[in-house]
């Protein structure tokens, strides 16, 4: 079994790799500090298992599980129980609370190797319907972009476009391409900050300047920087509603 090793503490993948002299079956192919080296390594290596950190610097560890999708078995390790519930509905095999003993840690790679056995579970799915059902908007939104991980605000998010099986989200004068349907984010954002004018068109309120007549019975949403959104009538009504 591969594992790769996730955690900004030093002391803490010091532990790990201490524990892990008592399974001579499991090979440690990467000890990563941060989400971004993570994400990378994961993508690279595509190891059986990954022991994950949740509170880390630049992304955090359901941050990752959401860009690496299905790709590998988790096991969460942290400091704070709160996040419990949370990790199992991504479908983490295991969730250790540090400071946890050796006898826990060879009960989770136990777990983990029962789960080998089996097919893989469909993580990304199941990522994306939690991240759907969070109470809390998504506050930023992350690309993945081949090795390298943008991470855009929510709020500089001017306008989104649906493009086949993508969305290309704008923001800050550039566009990014995102894997996935304008519906699927738009359920994830403020409701009250994006809003749905158009079957391929989610805007944020906040960056529209006017509204325009576009023709007969219909209208156009004039941005900050000029770029003019087509608007269809029960989009008009949302947006007349939300910028009176």
């Amino acid at each position: 079994m591969r594992l790769i090793v996730v955690d900004d503490e030093p002391l803490a993948r010091g532990v790990a790799r201490e524990y892990l002299a008592a399974h001579p079956d499991i090979e440690l192919v990467a000890e990563c500090a941060n989400g971004f080296e993570a994400v990378k390594a994961i993508t690279e290596l595509a190891p059986d298992l990954v022991l994950l950190d949740i509170q880390m610097p630049k992304l955090d560890g359901f941050e990752v599980a959401e860009l690496v999708g299905g790709k590998t078995r988790l096991i969460f390790a942290t400091a704070f129980d709160q996040y419990a519930i949370r990790a199992f509905e991504i479908h983490a095999l295991d969730y250790l609370l540090k400071p946890f003993s050796q006898e826990r840690f060879d009960r989770a790679l136990a777990h983990a190797r029962a789960s080998l056995a089996s097919a893989l579970p469909r993580q990304e799915a199941a990522v994306r319907e939690a991240a759907a059902a969070r109470d809390r908007p998504l506050g930023r939104v992350l690309i993945r972009d081949g090795a390298k991980v943008h991470v855009i605000r929510a709020e500089t998010i001017a306008w989104i476009e649906a493009q086949d099986d993508y969305v290309q989200i704008h923001a800050d004068g550039k566009a990014y391409l995102k894997n996935g349907a304008l519906g699927e984010l738009e359920a994830q954002l403020d409701p009250g900050r994006f809003l749905r004018i158009h079957r391929s068109y989610l805007v944020n309120v906040e960056h529209v300047a006017r509204i325009e007549p576009a023709g007969r019975d219909s209208h156009a949403a004039i941005l900050a920087d000029g770029t003019r959104l087509p608007i269809s009538r029960s989009g008009y009504q949302k947006i007349r509603g939300a910028m009176q």
